[in-house]
């Protein structure tokens, strides 16, 4: 058991090893809807609380799997997806609506946004606090209780004193 918990660990270490760990950095945003906006900018609507950024594509199966546990995280906490690699804001809304995602959702066709944050592989879930400092990373799926806990641990974390 230990020996399991070990390479599980270890698999865990080697897939986030190059997300950044600290403030993530201010950047640019273009959404499927066409609005542009910034990662400070989309914080500012859900202030004091961490936000979920959740990096996918759509010709990932594992990314399809856990379309239901994003859908049902969003109801509770603010979630930001990143379709990497996936086409156009027409395609990725496409995409949205055909599947009923409703979804804020990232454009990042050349997968230049999720290399800045340090992901190179779907899915990704990227746990910010209520500062913008990241606070959790995982890569591969992510159960929507693993999901909820990263974010009630970056909510404690945020409201710890200093």
């Amino acid at each position: 058991m230990l020996l399991v918990l070990a390479v599980l660990a270890g698999a865990h270490l080697w897939q986030t090893r190059h997300v950044p760990s600290g403030p993530v950095p201010d950047l640019p945003l273009l959404l499927s809807t066409g609005e542009s906006t910034t990662l400070s900018a989309w914080r500012a609507r859900h202030p004091g609380q961490p936000v979920a950024l959740h990096v996918w594509a759509e010709w990932c199966p594992i990314c399809r799997a856990e379309e239901h546990n994003i859908t049902r995280l969003q109801t509770d906490w603010p979630v930001l997806t990143v379709a990497m690699q996936s086409g156009g804001a027409a395609q990725i809304q496409r995409v949205l609506d055909q599947r009923s995602l409703p979804w804020a959702t990232v454009v990042d066709d050349s997968g230049a946004l999720a290399r800045r944050l340090g992901v190179q592989s779907v899915p990704a879930l990227l746990v910010l606090d209520a500062q913008g400092h990241l606070r959790a990373a995982s890569v591969g799926y992510t159960s929507e209780i693993g999901m909820r806990l990263r974010l009630l641990w970056a909510r404690a974390l945020s409201r710890a004193p200093a």
